[in-house]
């Protein structure tokens, strides 16, 4: 019997950790995340005897700032991360990674819910926070609700993970 399937609003996994991957410090599910953008800037130059038109070298590569929107965390890591870059330790750079979800959890007949998947996986080297918004305060709230977060970056590389076939 076919699995019946309940929409998740959170589709974007945030997590953040030191050198290793293993010891996650923060992390949040987010509902909008942009800034995924790297431009590059051409460096044209003119050789000499070549009177048609320029050769196109690769210049420099700039990281747009990522902004992470209408985000959940269980605990406060976030904003002590953002807290102790700010007034303790200026600079305090970690690792991250962005997982794209299937917007759909899968539930079985009997209610279990089954694993997302994980379509594909930003990661993201020497992160740093530069502006944090908290969300209006509710009291029937559960979880620490972020309304933004904005990362600056120096490195961007997208991983696709393999699909499985159906059968």
């Amino acid at each position: 019997m076919a699995d019946l399937l309940e929409f998740v609003p959170f589709n974007f996994s945030v997590s953040l950790y030191a050198k290793e991957k293993d010891n996650i410090l923060c992390s949040g599910m987010f509902s909008e995340v942009s800034g995924l953008e790297i431009n590059m800037e051409p460096h044209a130059i003119q050789e000499g005897g070549k009177n048609w038109g320029e050769t196109q070298r690769v210049g420099y590569t700039k990281f747009s700032p990522i902004v992470l929107r209408r985000g959940v965390t269980d605990i406060n890591d976030l904003w002590v991360w953002f807290d102790t870059t700010a007034q303790l330790d200026y600079g305090h750079r970690m690792q991250g990674q962005i997982d794209v979800l299937s917007n759909h959890i899968a539930i079985d007949e009997k209610g279990t819910t089954q694993e997302r998947k994980v379509l594909m996986t930003w990661s993201l080297t020497n992160v740093l926070p530069t502006r944090f918004k908290g969300a209006d305060l509710s009291s029937t709230a559960g979880q620490v609700a972020i309304e933004e977060v904005t990362l600056v970056h120096e490195s961007l590389t997208l991983m696709q993970h393999p699909q499985k076939e159906s059968a």
